[in-house]
């Protein structure tokens, strides 16, 4: 393992645009956040603005019992223990291994490196959440990272375009 990741030495994460269309982000985080935990992976959600990671937080946890999420806000005492930590930092306290990163959320190629994945979650009835998104993968694919953009444009998820 690379020291520090939790990954294999030499793999490379991968990083997927989910371009929402039909959803509203609380609708269209929750399953992803589920397959995640599934994996195994603890998860980093990655805002921009403390105020809608709040409402992000109350809404998760307002989901069906049966689906419950265990998640935090970062900042508290708990931060290490929380499978799913939203915050407004770059650090993974939890040990993440998946990075979701939403309302245009700064990714990095290194933030790539050191992730299993990274998931872009960006508004498609909002432009500059459009040329945000854009902007980011021509920066991480211009460095050599590998994406997939993700559309839910007929209703369910269809991989558009691979780099």
């Amino acid at each position: 393992m690379e020291r520090g990741t939790g990954r294999a030495a030499g793999l490379m994460g991968k990083v997927l645009f989910y371009h929402l269309t039909r959803r509203a982000l609380p609708e269209a985080l929750a399953p992803l956040l589920d397959k995640s935990l599934e994996r195994g992976w603890r998860v980093l959600v990655r805002g921009t603005d403390p105020d809608r990671l709040d409402r992000l937080d109350a809404a998760l946890w307002l989901g069906p019992e049966e689906r419950f999420l265990p998640h935090g806000r970062a900042g508290g005492s708990h931060d290490a223990d929380q499978p799913v930590l939203l915050t407004t930092g770059t650090e993974a306290p939890n040990g993440a291994v998946c990075l979701v990163a939403v309302d245009g959320a700064p990714v990095s190629p290194a933030d790539a490196n050191v992730m299993e994945r990274v998931c872009i979650l960006f508004d498609g009835r909002d432009e500059a959440a459009v040329a945000g998104a854009r902007a980011q993968w021509t920066a991480l694919t211009g460095s050599g990272i590998g994406a997939q953009y993700w559309s839910e444009e007929a209703g369910r998820w269809e991989m558009k375009a691979e780099r």
